[in-house]
């Protein structure tokens, strides 16, 4: 069996103790996840290497989900276990609840750098397609909206409860559910001064597909294909149940 379930066994008695599990994931390699955390110790993703047929399939799975996904949906179940995976901290989601108080970003986490310096981030959240085309229409949906939630983001302190102080946003992703256009990239490129310009990354559909493929995540529960039960034809006819 491809997953080796008494190999697994005895490996995971000792590594459970320290708080690590031993698991077979779907490309049928053997990884290493934390249980506290669920991080599955790996080396750095690469996003731009060519993925195997199964990792194909999976992005196909993504791609399915992220189509009927509602924005809370793209946060929790994509964009909080990727950014923990990848190493962030502290990442704390405002919700829709929430939203007259989260100041232009749907998430802020931390990152630390190998130096014990601390960077902070804001996430502004959109669904669908980001384009320029409607900036000048008053569109909810639209480039001048990021715009304004980004200046709002970069400007404002949010409270870190672990040092007990007031900090700023050091950089502001922008993450789009669908395509962020290059008309749109440059016409908020256009509207920063050089020093606002810098603090901006953007993050489309196609790196949230890679990125979240090649770190190895489980799927979301509504994107996991159905488990098809086969009945095995040699059992023959099987009794019903006398009630």
């Amino acid at each position: 069996m491809p997953d080796r379930p008494k190999a697994l066994e005895l490996l995971n008695f000792p590594l459970n103790r320290e708080g690590f599990e031993a698991f077979y994931a779907d490309d049928n390699h053997c990884y290493l996840r934390h249980l506290g955390t669920n991080i599955v110790a790996a080396t750095m993703p690469n996003p731009h290497r060519p993925l195997s047929s199964v990792e194909v399939k999976r992005r196909q799975a993504l791609v399915s989900y992220l189509d009927a996904a509602s924005e809370d949906e793209l946060i929790e179940d994509v964009l909080l276990p990727l950014f923990r995976q990848l190493g962030f901290h502290r990442i704390t989601a405002a919700g829709h609840k929430d939203k007259a108080l989260e100041y232009g970003k749907d998430i802020w986490m931390r990152y630390t750098l190998p130096t014990q310096h601390v960077l902070y981030f804001g996430i502004q959240t959109k669904r669908g397609k980001l384009d320029a085309a409607g900036a000048t229409r008053g569109s909810n949906a639209n480039i001048a909206e990021i715009h304004n939630q980004v200046l709002m983001m970069l400007g404002h302190e949010i409270f870190d409860p672990e040092i007990g102080k007031k900090v700023l946003v050091d950089h502001a992703f922008i993450v789009v559910g669908g395509e962020i256009t290059k008309q749109a990239r440059n016409w908020l490129g256009n509207k920063l001064d050089a020093s606002r310009r810098s603090q901006i990354l953007f993050m489309d559909r196609n790196d949230i597909l890679n990125l979240y493929v090649v770190t190895n995540l489980p799927l979301p529960t509504a994107a996991q294909p159905a488990v098809e039960l086969v009945r095995d034809p040699w059992l023959g006819p099987t009794e019903e149940p006398p009630f």
